[in-house]
């Protein structure tokens, strides 16, 4: 084996969204690949046969391509590209150019979508049975951001942006560094942008035809419509389900609710009682149920999410997750097996795992009991009447692949993307242990480790406490590249999942809320210490990093005694009360802590800003030059405040990055920054 070089990045190819054919024999895949030469995450389409007789074939190469969804019939299959634009579309002088470069060596655009000055994201269909290159369906000035087939296979529906000629004025302005104009309370939204009043609407097109008729009343709103979407879905009956926000003031409700629609726009109808979030509505294969993830309150999102069913013909609804008290994660895949059951993952223990449902609420049981404890399943789609589901299973040590799960238990590996870098690096194991924190009480930690450690005779090593986000999530046992480069450079990773984590229940989670920073902290502090006692770890060779909330609860490790050597908080909010309508989540600080100018004592006491002069920690401060969840101004705050007091600190802001780091060359700086940052602080390395 070799060391790890950070380049290696270059050389994955990870699965991320998986889609199974209608007869279940086919399973459409899209993969990320980093483009080293253009600095660009791509994401590329495949398919497979769920039989495994032969290896994934490649349909789309240098592409964005996302939403992979099969026509019913089977032979068609769609997806959400920005490419160039389709040469069957051009008219006039273009069609005399002969210009035959491959449209997707043509394509501009950043992964995931489009820039104002590339193509815009459209809807392109691959004919698998006649085969030649993608056709474009939709050609949306603004771009389609989902789709779904109709039942006859002739006709789709999109939701896209349509902007009134006086809006489509602004844009122009706004696109030419002309002034931003907002009388929205939901003002920004992180990686969507300044937020403006154009609507979005459904659109039924014609796929042969690509004739457009909108759905007036089937529109979006709200303040998580411009990023979350309206999750469009055609059921067998010829009716369109979607959510949006109808309430009296949008923005400043976290309602969502699911409607149902007819294709030619009539017949509106409510199926939801305004009370919850909903999200991804599914029809049953006789289109007589509804199933969709729900959340009441709306805004307590340590409450886990259920699945709740609605019967169309009486117009009742139920839950049909009730006492199973654990999340369920309907982008991940939420689907009928048969009228009577709904396939779908949930967040159980630190992994996610298949669930089977019965939609009348009779029981939940889990699935895939060769899972085990040391890995975990991204995604997971089933379709009615197939035996076989397909879904991305992920491990410390085995990388992430598609597979083939028969009755969601026998699993059948269908890729091997990695396998040269996998046989190149040593990659960590993983081991789970309980800790008792501060308070007596028990909490999982995973501690990710290197081959040069022997749990049974261990040396110490040295130790990268990685601090997950959300708070609302879990660190899972699933491969992450970060935590596969440190093991390789000999670092232990150790991954705590703190009160307020998820796939515990509702009482662990909901511990935290009203609160920042005592619990969690006390928590890492406990699973490192954890780790010393074990003899794992060096005490004097002991980091930690965390980014988003996990930026947020290093600061507070930071302020307290803490054992560390360097910390480094990333992309992280330190100063709630002056972070109040500056970032795009004013609805959960409203709901947990209420309005600063009504409890400014208690914006202050969860700020870790309020106790700065207690850090002595060498700390590394990053942030995204355009990060809207976590401002930039949060982390010149931090590193200013520390830096005044005369502790070592440094500030790295990533150019023209959100809040997540996306280009390959800035997600390998950022490692880089780590690791030199953890090894300048480490008193055992000679720098001279």
């Amino acid at each position: 084996m070799q060391e790890m070089d950070l380049e290696a990045l270059y050389d994955l190819t990870l699965p991320r969204q998986v889609a199974l054919s209608p007869d279940g024999e086919r399973c459409a895949f899209v993969a990320q690949e980093n483009d080293e030469a253009d600095d660009r995450s791509r994401s590329s389409l495949f398919v497979v046969p769920t039989d495994g007789s032969r290896p994934p074939h490649r349909l789309t190469r240098a592409s964005t391509a996302s939403q992979p969804t099969w026509s019913p019939d089977g032979e068609r299959l769609g997806f959400v590209a920005a490419r160039e634009r389709d040469s069957a579309l051009r008219v006039g002088p273009e069609d005399d150019g002969g210009d035959d470069t491959d449209p997707e060596e043509k394509e501009a655009a950043p992964s995931g979508g489009a820039d104002d000055d590339g193509p815009k994201p459209q809807v392109w269909t691959f004919d698998l049975a006649l085969g030649g290159d993608a056709r474009q369906v939709t050609q949306f000035d603004e771009g389609v951001r989902e789709f779904d087939w109709g039942p006859d296979g002739e006709r789709i529906v999109v939701s896209a942006r349509d902007p009134t000629d006086d809006e489509r004025e602004y844009l122009d302005q706004v696109r030419d560094d002309g002034p931003i104009e907002v009388t929205r309370l939901q003002h920004k939204r992180d990686g969507a942008g300044w937020l403006d009043d154009v609507t979005t609407y459904l659109f039924v097109v014609d796929v042969e035809s690509r004739e457009t008729e909108r759905l007036d009343e089937a529109y979006g709103a709200g303040t998580f419509e411009p990023v979350g979407g309206l999750h469009p879905s055609w059921g067998p009956t010829d009716r369109i389900a979607f959510v949006t926000n109808r309430t009296d003031h949008p923005d400043d409700s976290a309602v969502v609710d699911v409607y149902t629609v007819a294709p030619d726009g009539t017949d509106l109808n409510r199926v939801t009682d305004g009370e919850h979030y909903a999200a991804v509505p599914t029809w049953s294969p006789d289109g007589e149920q509804l199933a969709y993830g729900a959340r009441n309150p709306p805004m307590n999102w340590y409450k886990p999410q259920d699945v709740h069913v609605a019967d169309l013909d009486s117009g009742a609804t139920h839950v049909a997750t009730e006492g199973f008290d654990r999340s369920v994660v309907p982008m991940a895949g939420l689907s009928w097996s048969d009228d009577e059951t709904v396939t779908a993952l949930a967040q159980d223990e630190a992994r996610f795992r298949p669930v089977r449902i019965d939609a009348d609420g009779s029981g939940v049981e889990r699935a895939f009991a060769t899972l085990g404890d040391d890995r975990t399943v991204d995604t997971l789609d089933a379709v009615p009447d197939s035996d076989t589901a397909v879904a991305i299973v992920s491990g410390a040590s085995d990388g992430l692949d598609v597979c083939a799960l028969d009755a969601l238990e026998e699993e059948r590996r269908l890729t091997d993307l990695n396998a040269d870098f996998l046989a190149a690096y040593d990659q960590p194991s993983v081991e789970r242990l309980t800790v008792e924190n501060g308070d007596g009480e028990a909490i999982e930690a995973l501690a990710f480790v290197p081959p040069t450690l022997d749990p049974d005779s261990p040396v110490e090593h040295p130790v990268v406490v990685q601090i997950h986000g959300g708070p609302m999530a879990c660190d899972t046992p699933g491969w992450q590249f970060k935590r596969s480069y440190f093991a390789n450079q000999g670092y232990v990773v150790l991954c705590v999942n703190y009160r307020g984590s998820t796939s515990y229940g509702r009482a662990f989670a909901e511990s935290l809320r009203g609160s920042r920073g005592d619990l969690e902290s006390d928590d890492v502090i406990s699973g490192v210490e954890h780790l010393v006692d074990l003899g794992w770890a060096d005490p004097d060779r002991l980091f930690c990093t965390g980014f988003s909330y996990g930026g947020i609860t290093s600061a507070h490790v930071a302020v307290r005694d803490n054992p560390f050597a360097a910390i480094a908080p990333e992309h992280g909010i330190y100063d709630f009360y002056s972070n109040y309508g500056t970032d795009d989540n004013h609805l959960w600080h409203d709901d947990e802590f209420g309005v600063p100018w009504e409890n400014e004592e208690t914006y202050r006491d969860i700020s870790s800003i309020s106790r700065v002069d207690e850090v002595d920690t060498p700390m590394l401060v990053t942030a995204g030059e355009h990060d809207w969840r976590c401002p930039p101004t949060q982390a010149e705050q931090l590193y200013v405040s520390v830096r005044k007091q005369g502790v070592d600190a440094k500030l790295v802001v990533y150019q023209n990055e959100h809040h997540n780091v996306g280009a390959p060359e800035r997600a390998i700086h950022r490692l880089r920054e780590l690791e030199n940052w953890f090894r300048e602080h480490d008193p055992t390395v000679d720098e001279s």
